[in-house]
């Protein structure tokens, strides 16, 4: 018998996707122009220019999508809503064709014994909110809210689970300090008010969502530990820079109800209004994670992380990013390193002792080239990345952290935003001119190991 990890039995095993990454008809049943759409227009943000136009036609292939996972046996569905789907310019009345495929959809869900989690905000910000601002405007806080009572009017009675934001640190970073992705705006550290106010509006979504009865309200965020380059003075201090903006930024006020010392100057008031906003109870705390992060002193030479996707970092940090070199890489170039799950959920567990609600892993995968190859996917290399991250899991539930589930990215392969279609996330593989799916012999492994619990 194969040797599987051992979880709780209640534990949750889930897979996940985003809306523009998968769905594709970007101008069907009166979507609108989300800043992806527009930014994967600009020549040369995207390899090889390519777009979430058609991605994997989820939009229309859904039942097929579905059936792939009731057959893999998962205990839940982790999905994002497209809000310019729901409010094409972002602020408004529902669009009622958007409304109703999500309807479709989470009905189907369960009626294949699956449980719905959505995500309300995973980067698909509509265009016009954009032009009045963005996440640099309070307005767009208030947005959100709005944007969650509708869906929650309509779905709330059906969702298993909900998170208002997906990896606000990385909107923060990659979309407005470095410019990566969408919307590409290069603001260094004058990107922090991105980071508030996608704080205050994850806050007013909880409570909007609450008011609207709905239950389980958690948030997908992203986390690294974060490793100094040397035993060096100048080398930890310049990891606890990157530390405190890459994670405690994003969790203290949720979690504590307060910025690290030294981060309130930097953001836009009231603060200590919007932080008892920003705090508001939540149910669960969702931990994304891919890898550790190496950090050192600038300029001290080195190569170049691979988690700044071939960016540099406005000039003024006070860290240096580096590429872990002595762990094995997925296709990507990312490390892989199990221990550092273990070591991120043991670390919130500390940090936050009693004020810490279950945690889950609302997002972990890896990236290989794959190919069909007389109709068979052979990827043991990605088998083994979440074998070794559950068996993580397991260690720091037996080192006393309440971890309650893990989704594993992705279902499908999919648009890797700025990688284009490069990197292959999925379980099942997705040939992008036919649209053929292909499970791999992970969907195969999770299908055995999930008949295994029963």
């Amino acid at each position: 018998m194969t040797d599987f990890p051992a979880l709780p039995a209640d534990f949750t095993y889930g897979v996940s996707t985003a809306s523009y990454q998968i769905e594709g008809a970007v101008g069907e049943d009166g979507r609108g122009t989300s800043i992806w759409d527009t930014f994967s227009a600009e020549p040369g943000r995207i390899r090889n220019g390519e777009t979430g136009a058609v991605a994997c036609d989820h939009y229309h292939r859904w039942p097929e999508d579905v059936a792939l996972m009731k057959d893999l046996g998962v205990d839940s569905y982790r999905f994002s809503v497209a809000w310019p789907r729901i409010q094409p310019t972002g602020s408004g009345p529902a669009n009622e064709a958007g409304l109703a495929f999500y309807d479709k959809l989470v009905d189907a869900l369960l009626e294949a014994g699956i449980e719905p989690a959505v995500t309300l905000y995973h980067w698909d910000l509509p265009q016009p909110l954009q032009d009045a601002g963005g996440w640099q405007s309070r307005e767009t806080a208030q947005r959100l809210a709005d944007y969650a009572t509708i869906v929650a009017d309509r779905l709330g009675d059906r969702v298993s689970m909900w998170m208002p934001l997906n990896e606000p640190v990385v909107v923060t970073m990659l979309g407005h300090a470095i410019g990566t992705h969408a919307p590409g705006q290069s603001l260094g550290f004058d990107a922090l008010p991105v980071a508030h106010h996608q704080l205050l509006g994850h806050g007013l979504a909880v409570q909007a969502l609450r008011a609207a009865g709905a239950t389980n309200i958690g948030i997908a965020s992203n986390h690294t530990p974060t490793w100094a380059a040397s035993d060096s003075a100048e080398d930890r201090e310049a990891a606890a820079a990157y530390d405190t903006l890459a994670n405690w930024l994003f969790a203290d006020p949720i979690l504590r109800g307060s910025y690290p010392d030294g981060m309130e100057g930097f953001m836009p008031g009231p603060v200590a209004d919007d932080l008892a906003v920003i705090s508001t109870p939540l149910d669960w705390f969702g931990v994304n994670y891919y890898q550790p992060t190496l950090v050192g002193v600038p300029g001290a030479g080195g190569e170049e992380s691979p988690v700044l996707e071939g960016a540099a970092l406005p000039e003024g940090m006070p860290f240096e990013l580096r590429r872990i070199t002595d762990v094995p890489t997925t296709d990507f170039g990312w490390a892989i390193v199990p221990d550092g799950l273990r070591e991120t959920l043991t670390t919130f567990h500390q940090r936050y002792g009693d004020a810490l609600p279950p945690l889950y892993v609302t997002e972990s995968g890896c990236s290989y080239h794959d190919k069909v190859v007389d109709g068979r996917v052979s990827d043991q290399a990605r088998i083994d990345y979440h074998d070794g991250h559950l068996r993580a899991i397991a260690r720091a539930i037996e080192d006393g952290v309440d971890v309650r589930g893990y989704f594993t990215w992705s279902l499908l392969d999919n648009f890797e935003w700025a990688e284009g279609f490069t990197e292959r996330f999925g379980l099942v593989h997705v040939d992008y001119d036919t649209l053929t799916r292909t499970p791999k012999d992970s969907y195969l492994w999770l299908q055995q190991l999930l008949a295994a619990r029963s």
